[in-house]
């Protein structure tokens, strides 16, 4: 089942519950929340107080994204707010096990993200410990950017790499995703679809997020 998560970071801040109500209602699976701290990334975001108050008009799956440069200090307040999933990237973890480990021991799924330019191989040794690996198709820091073409080869390395070790592990792709290039993103392997500007800037927001999950 393919999974399509609404990325907030698109939305309307002056009505931002009003426009996760308006995802959850058009069928989004998960809601994505990017965490970014203007230090590993070029923008600043919000923080785990948003995040609670967000938790409070939905009950939706949150998927949160960290952008940060220092994870490990974020991952009990976003529990506490009501994150679910919390993907950590690789660049900034150099102990990567550590922090799944405490992810995973805080009660919520874990995941790791690399950046467009990072390699497969930092993942091989964690890969059997997390729950999702998370495939930046843009360079992370703002949405609205164009899909990085060559992201579809390395989704499809990604997919054989999970497979050749018999996991299960969800494969999340977040930049430029649109229902122009959900099936090419799909077929390639992907099982779960960050969407921002894409869903949140459509005329028709449901038929939107039914051409992401059924094109």
């Amino acid at each position: 089942m393919i999974k399509i998560a609404p990325s907030i970071l698109s939305a309307d801040f002056k009505k931002l519950g009003e426009d996760i109500r308006r995802v959850d209602e058009a069928g989004a699976d998960w809601i994505h929340i990017d965490i970014m701290d203007g230090h590993f990334v070029p923008n600043l975001t919000f923080g785990a107080p948003v995040i609670k108050m967000v938790r409070e008009v939905t009950d939706k799956f949150f998927d949160v994204h960290l952008m940060v440069t220092n994870p490990q200090d974020y991952i009990e307040p976003f529990r506490q707010a009501g994150a679910q999933l919390i993907t950590v990237h690789v660049e900034t973890a150099p102990h990567l096990h550590r922090l799944v480990q405490s992810i995973k021991a805080a009660g919520m799924m874990a995941g790791v993200a690399l950046n467009p330019s990072t390699s497969l191989s930092t993942i091989e040794e964690i890969l059997p410990d997390v729950d999702v690996v998370l495939i930046m198709s843009v360079n992370p820091g703002f949405g609205g950017q164009s899909f990085i073409e060559s992201s579809l080869d390395k989704i499809a390395r990604l997919k054989k790499m999970i497979d050749e070790r018999g996991l299960d592990t969800i494969i999340e792709i977040d930049g430029g995703v649109s229902p122009k290039n959900s099936s090419a993103i799909k077929k390639a392997g992907a099982t779960a679809l960050v969407a921002g500007s894409a869903v949140y800037n459509a005329e028709d927001m449901v038929k939107t997020i039914a051409e992401l999950r059924n094109n």
